[in-house]
């Protein structure tokens, strides 16, 4: 189960029992194995993607990125991965969906940040 021994007591309190505990829980880690997939499905449909990102050596409002892959999984109610561009990658320690032209990630170490991707810069404003 994915909920903390405080979140599982809490929610016993309020009259959930370890059936439906049990059924919330599997349900946030499909939601998390979805995500995971359309993310990874997202940047795969397209080979150049657009972000808020700063970056020290662009001088773009929303920096160009050529993609080479997105390598993301999933443990339980975690998502972590790989996101490869064609000179330089990044972990990704999470993500969600905005919509079908957008996403959003939050980047590891060297970034430590979360940043929006679209597919187009028109999107990013």
């Amino acid at each position: 189960m994915h909920f903390d021994q405080r979140t599982q007591q809490a929610l016993r309190d309020v009259g959930l029992e370890t059936d439906d505990l049990r059924a919330a829980s599997e349900a946030v880690v499909e939601a998390v194995q979805a995500d995971a997939a359309a993310l990874e499905a997202f940047f795969d449909e397209h080979d150049t993607v657009y972000s808020d990102m700063d970056m020290a050596h662009s001088s773009a409002e929303y920096p160009e990125h050529a993609v080479d892959y997105a390598d993301i999984t999933t443990h339980g109610d975690e998502m972590r991965g790989w996101l490869r561009f064609d000179t330089w990658g990044v972990y990704v320690e999470d993500g969600r969906i905005l919509d079908d032209e957008y996403v959003e990630l939050s980047l590891g170490p060297t970034i430590n940040d979360r940043i929006r991707f679209a597919a187009d810069r028109d999107t990013m404003q």
